[in-house]
């Protein structure tokens, strides 16, 4: 079992920026790939970044390329996204996740979950 945490929600003005974290527990951090999905309202659960399990490869969903940052640390088992020049589009709850294998998008193939982080962007 892996369990997630994820915080640095908030509140923030279009064109800001905010970081959201992610802490793990229980298993090996390194193991894992990660990614960060996010949910808005009314909306399915979707990608939005992925990196390796050392943090040397990261891939972007197309709507946060060049906006977005994703980073880990291995050594403090702990994931991050810098998040740049929000948007209020980028409005929702935002995940952090788990999966044995790097490079997947879709929710069903991550195995762990973390509870979510609200992100709100006003305009």
């Amino acid at each position: 079992q892996v369990q997630l945490v994820e915080s640095g929600g908030g509140l923030v003005q279009a064109g800001g920026s905010l970081r959201l974290s992610c802490a793990a527990s229980g298993r090996t951090f390194s193991n894992y790939a990660m990614g960060w999905f996010r949910q808005a309202p009314g909306k399915e659960r979707e990608f939005v970044a992925g990196i390796s399990w050392s943090g040397g490869d990261t891939y972007y969903a197309d709507f946060v390329k060049g906006r977005f940052t994703i980073s880990r640390d291995n050594a403090k088992n702990t994931l991050a996204l810098q998040m740049n020049n929000l948007k209020p589009e980028d409005t929702a709850v935002y995940y952090c996740a788990a999966a044995a294998t790097y490079g997947l998008k879709v929710p069903s193939e991550y195995n762990y979950w973390g509870q979510g982080t609200q992100v709100t962007v006003s305009r």
